[in-house]
């Protein structure tokens, strides 16, 4: 009750005495951080009473030291009418509500509020200060501030001053909705350049605007990173290549493991690889492995290897018909590119350039083999040749090949060729009376063999005979027809059977015997020379041959005959020469065609001792059919240290005989006569061969 009246009779007082109190300054809200000072302001005017400051409502008292707050003073003076609150160091428990005010006026200042600001810490960051990371694998950094910061921190990453983007931000509340704690979650993905690298966790407030790092070293462990370098990179086919890989990864290299175009290269090891190129090397690279506790990396390369051409594709046989196109076509590979050229076979004309070959309208003239050739376009490199065959289908083309002439009532055969793409259906012999394809007919058979390897591609070839049993007048003066056809038409060839006479028989087998009777007078000439080797030497003489069966009968005599004695005469030798009986039907009788002497090259041959000139003795050898060979000459003369040949031969002489064979012509029906021999300049059938005398033509005396 005391107060109040006070009041009441100041104020009647003051409004007879002068002008009111009144605030001159007044208190302001005010932020202030922990540990500082806070001051809040407040002035009267026209007051010179009590002033007080309140806390909540609570009042502080009105002291200027404040008593029982050791933090809390009042400065200025009450004649100046300043009474400013101050608190330091500021708690936060100093966050509340204050006034000032004027007791004895009854004035009350608006409040002010005083915000206590909490610094945070510095931030702390998971795993650091050293965080290991892999490279290449999705990972994440946590930073976190704990403690009672006002207001709640902000954390932020930088990189070399650099803000990183990429985080996420999360809060923890406490139970009395104080910031508990704050985390920042930094995501990304590292590479090899990462490792080393510093990153800053900063934790800024309006509390601590610059705010506070926590740095943190990021240790990465990533695979190897590999280099692959191959020494010379450019080659020939043979040449030695040496291929290098270098890597770094942490933690070390583990292994090394190389391979080629896949596959592993067995035995090889370490980060060293020496090969021998090739033209694989261009197509098929080479791979180095190279793995740690991490993981594994690999590097390819390929070598540039020069080789020459490789046939790729060779060129397809091609069968076409007449008048169609005809293409080939064939490939090849190398390093440079082999330049592809086509020319026929045996011919120099370059026809085409490139892998295709196109021949329009072809002609049979067109059929043969067709060359692909690859040449290369480096020096040293080497080439490739391909070729392939034009079969030209067309009409079948029939030849007549050479027959021998056969003898009437004998064997005889003919026989053609045909060549023919596509092969003939079939080949037909006609003549007057028939015709025959396979098979025989009466006196007639046709076989049918392969032909031997066709020259110009002309197709495949057949060889069909003919043959005749028992021939007939007819055959040797009508035609015999050789045809074939296929499905693009026929063909045909005429052949004419030729007849041989027996006069050239008789002639052949007279001249066996004659050679036979001269064997026979050259053995008895060596006898007598063996009987007469105790004479000095022999006198050249010559004598005649005295074949019996001449008209005259008549014997001739050398020189030794009329002047020596009978003595020294050799002894004669008397051959009966007996007539050939060459009978078609068996008996018909010839006479000797020779009808007298022979004369061999102009020497008389002597039946005891006579010689050749010069001194050899004229000895016709013996030939496989009985006809007389070519003359040689054998040496009697005297030689050192030989035994003369005459001392082997030492027989008596005597007469010796020689008769002559008889000659007879037979046929037997053949059931098969094997392929036809077509060998250049022989007759192509055994029974049509004729050797032919190869000494000088006997000259007959009659």
């Amino acid at each position: 009750m005391l107060v109040p009246a006070l009041l009441a009779l100041s104020f009647c007082f003051r409004g007879r005495a002068g002008p009111s109190p009144r605030f001159l300054q007044q208190p302001e809200d005010l932020v202030v951080l922990l540990g500082q000072e806070a001051r809040l302001p407040c002035a009267l005017g026209a007051y010179r009473g009590l002033v007080q400051w309140t806390k909540d409502g609570l009042a502080l008292g009105g002291e200027r030291d404040l008593p029982g707050w050791p933090r809390y003073w009042i400065s200025g003076s009450a004649a100046s009418g300043q009474h400013d609150l101050h608190i330091k160091p500021v708690e936060l428990e100093d966050e509340a509500s204050y006034e000032c005010q004027a007791s004895q006026a009854g004035l009350r200042s608006r409040p002010a509020r005083i915000h206590v600001l909490v610094p945070p810490e510095a931030p702390q960051v998971l795993g650091g200060p050293s965080v290991s990371l892999t490279v290449g694998v999705p990972g994440n950094l946590t930073c976190r501030s704990q403690g009672d910061a006002r207001p709640a921190p902000e954390l932020l990453w930088f990189r070399d001053g650099i803000r990183l983007d990429g985080t996420t931000f999360q809060q923890t509340l406490l139970e009395e909705s104080t910031t508990g704690s704050v985390e920042s979650i930094l995501f990304l993905t590292p590479s090899s350049h990462d490792d080393g690298a510093t990153l800053i966790c900063r934790a800024r407030s309006q509390a601590l605007p610059t705010g506070r790092d926590t740095a943190i070293t990021l240790s990465l462990q990533y695979p190897p990173v590999v280099t692959l370098s191959a020494e010379p990179q450019t080659v020939q086919e043979g040449e030695k290549v040496t291929f290098r890989c270098q890597a770094t990864a942490q933690p070390p290299v583990t292994g090394y493991r190389w391979a080629k175009g896949g596959s592993p290269v067995l035995g090889a090891r370490g980060p060293r690889l020496e090969v021998v190129a090739d033209p694989s090397f261009l197509t098929e690279p080479v791979s180095c492995e190279v793995s740690n506790a991490v993981g594994s990396a690999n590097r390819s390369t390929a070598l540039d290897v020069q080789f020459g051409p490789i046939l790729q594709a060779k060129p397809e046989p091609v069968f076409v018909d007449v008048g169609q196109d005809a293409t080939f076509s064939c490939a090849w590979r190398g390093n440079p590119l082999p330049r592809v050229t086509w020319a026929r076979r045996g011919g120099a004309q370059v026809l085409s350039s490139g892998p295709t070959l196109r021949l329009p309208s072809v002609r049979p003239e067109d059929a043969g083999d067709y060359l692909c050739r690859a040449e290369p376009r480096s020096l040293g490199l080497g080439g490739g040749t391909a070729e392939a065959r034009l079969t030209v289908n067309a009409p079948p083309v029939v030849t007549a090949l050479h027959s021998g002439p056969a003898f009437l009532r004998g064997p005889a055969r003919l026989q053609c060729a045909v060549f023919a793409s596509p092969a003939p259906d079939s080949v037909v012999w006609s003549w007057d009376e028939g015709f025959l394809e396979t098979g025989s007919r009466g006196r007639f058979l046709v076989e049918t063999f392969t032909a031997p390897e066709v020259q110009g591609g002309e197709g495949p070839g057949l060889i069909s005979v003919l043959h005749i049993s028992g021939t007939q007048e007819s055959d040797f003066t009508r035609a015999f027809n050789c045809s074939a056809r296929n499905r693009l038409g026929e063909a045909g060839a005429q052949l004419y059977l030729g007849r041989r006479d027996l006069l050239p028989t008789v002639r052949i087998v007279a001249g066996a015997a004659a050679a036979a009777t001269t064997l026979l007078m050259v053995i008895t000439a060596v006898v007598l020379c063996c009987w007469r080797h105790s004479k000095a030497s022999f006198s050249k003489q010559k004598k005649l041959v005295s074949i019996p069966g001449s008209s005259d009968g008549s014997t001739s005599r050398g020189p030794e005959e009329e002047t020596g004695s009978s003595e020294d005469q050799g002894p004669s030798v008397h051959t009966d020469h007996r007539d050939l009986i060459l009978d078609e039907e068996g008996a018909q009788e010839t006479k000797d065609p020779t009808n007298g002497y022979y004369k061999v090259r102009g020497v008389s041959v002597s039946l005891s001792l006579g010689e050749a000139p010069g001194g050899g003795l004229f000895l016709p050898p013996p030939s496989p059919i009985g006809l007389p060979g070519t003359p040689t000459f054998y040496d009697f003369n005297p030689q050192p240290d030989m035994v003369p040949p005459c001392r082997l031969y030492r027989a008596r002489a005597g007469y010796l005989t020689t008769p002559h064979p008889r000659a007879f012509t037979n046929y037997m029906k053949p059931t098969s006569f094997g392929p036809p021999d077509l060998t250049t300049g022989t007759p192509p059938f055994a029974y049509a061969a004729f050797t032919t005398p190869s000494h000088q033509r006997l000259q007959t005396h009659v």
